[in-house]
């Protein structure tokens, strides 16, 4: 087996593990990018299927992702805009398809009143606590300790009510049952990415897409790492010696590919991925709970793509939402300067577990009928029909992201970026700003590199070039 030495490895070739190494390599250390799979990108995949390209992972730009836009101007990657013309088209409780305008759904006026109020005490919740570290919140045990399910209906008694505004958090970001998750998870999910009214906003929170993919993003990084990227490499086995700040500390990376002798280590994969590494000697008891507190979710993300987009000659947008829905979102995902339509629909939590245990014929089906009964009879039949099923993938088990079950966020979030010795922690999963998205993966990726270029001496005469991008990174 080929062994090399490096300053240091990173295990995991995701957008976070690329931006580190590349910043690490920036600043005049050695590096080496072991990953699992045969490709790079992570949880953010544009693969071409039966002729058409989709994006299979993640792909949105938010305006406040700060991090990501700098990034894609400098490595020369577009955006666009996703198409948002028309009305979009709501189902609610009664299962009747309404067409509408503006950013409130076509609720009763009871409804809508009760959709604000809550929205309201969520973005002051929100304010109070922030992103950085929600768990000192003065509250923050109370609200860890209640669901978001009970929480929304402590506060109203409107089921329409609760069920929209638990669509955003449950179905639309963490993509579990709303019982399955606190107070506090889904505060920190909204102060991530601003406020509460931020992430009900879907032209803030989808507002741009990458043109040729988000993917390129990573294989732009790796192209610039070149035969420091190594695939089909994964790490089993992790032996590490010394503390933190110990300049004598050392790791060890066995793959089945080569093995890694470094000063230190990145691991940039999610939290869920962490156990199916061997850690010589054993990680320390925090760190085992820790890691058992913290799952991801599952959803089906439905790509189908039709030869043209002929909600748009109907005076629709392609958006859609509806809570009872078993497509409980839906949009124009559009490539672009495709003539083709796609849209793309997500199928979360508990539906996704009634869809799974269908035949695939007959889930296809069902899945097509739900966002025909937004868009009209024409969604029936695409061309091309993808499920996209993270939670079959062996190197990520699920999505979008983790978060912790109760009680766990309040308990466990202060330590969750705590280094191990000379292993160090870095993805979307653990950011603040940009948690669960690329923004809070390169905000990470930054953020480690940068604490570990400041322990390690940089070699002599090595200077980082006006280009490096260590500046402060407000987590």
């Amino acid at each position: 087996m080929k062994t090399i030495e490096r300053d240091v490895v990173v295990i995991g070739a995701g957008p976070s593990g690329l931006t580190a190494a590349r910043e690490l390599r920036r600043a005049g250390h050695t590096v080496a990018v072991l990953e699992a799979r045969d490709r790079v990108g992570g949880r953010t995949h544009t693969d071409v299927i039966d002729g058409a390209v989709l994006e299979v992972g993640g792909q949105w730009v938010s305006p406040d992702q700060t991090a990501l836009k700098a990034l894609l101007e400098e490595l020369g990657l577009e955006t666009y805009s996703r198409y948002r013309d028309g009305e979009s088209v709501y189902i609610g409780a009664d299962g009747t398809a309404r067409r509408y305008t503006g950013e409130w759904f076509p609720v009763g006026e009871h409804t809508r009143a009760e959709m604000e109020r809550l929205t309201e005490l969520l973005d002051r919740l929100v304010e109070e606590a922030g992103p950085e570290a929600p768990w000192e919140h003065p509250l923050a045990r109370e609200l860890d300790s209640e669901s978001f399910a009970s929480w929304l209906r402590r506060h109203s008694n409107d089921e329409e009510a609760c069920n929209n505004i638990g669509l955003f958090i449950a179905g639309g970001m963490l993509t579990k049952p709303a019982h399955s998750f606190s107070a506090l998870q889904a505060v920190l999910m909204a102060a991530t990415a601003g406020s509460f009214s931020n992430l009900v906003d879907e032209n803030f929170i989808l507002d741009k897409r990458v043109v040729g993919g988000m993917q390129e993003v990573s294989k732009r990084m790796a192209a610039e790492l070149g035969d420091d990227v190594f695939l089909n490499a994964p790490v089993r086995t992790l032996r590490w010696s010394g503390g933190t700040d110990d300049d004598g500390a050392s790791v060890t990376a066995v793959s089945e590919a080569l093995t890694v002798h470094a000063r230190r280590c990145i691991v940039a994969v999610p939290p869920n991925l962490y156990s199916r590494i061997s850690y010589d000697p054993p990680l320390p008891r925090l760190q085992h709970q820790m890691h058992q507190h913290q799952s991801l979710g599952l959803v089906i993300k439905v790509h189908a793509v039709y030869a043209r987009p002929f909600w748009r000659a109907a005076g629709l947008s392609g958006t859609g939402f509806g809570a009872g829905s078993i497509v409980q979102e839906v949009y124009d995902n559009t490539n672009h300067g495709d003539a083709r339509g796609t849209l793309v629909g997500f199928v979360s939590d508990e539906k996704a577990d009634a869809m799974f245990e269908l035949p695939p014929e007959q889930r296809r089906q069902r899945i097509l009928e739900s966002i025909a009964a937004f868009l009209g009879p024409e969604a029936l039949t695409p061309e091309v029909y993808y499920e996209s099923d993270w939670a079959s993938e062996e190197w990520t088990r699920g999505a979008y992201a983790s978060s912790y079950d109760l009680g766990g966020l309040s308990r466990y979030g202060r330590h969750q970026h705590t280094p191990v010795g000379p292993i160090h922690w870095s993805c979307s999963d653990i950011a603040a700003e940009g948690y669960q998205h690329v923004d809070g993966a390169v905000r990470m990726g930054r953020r480690t590199a940068q604490t570990i270029s400041s322990i390690l001496a940089p070699p002599p005469g090595t200077a980082s070039g006006p280009g490096s991008l260590f500046t402060k990174v407000t987590q």
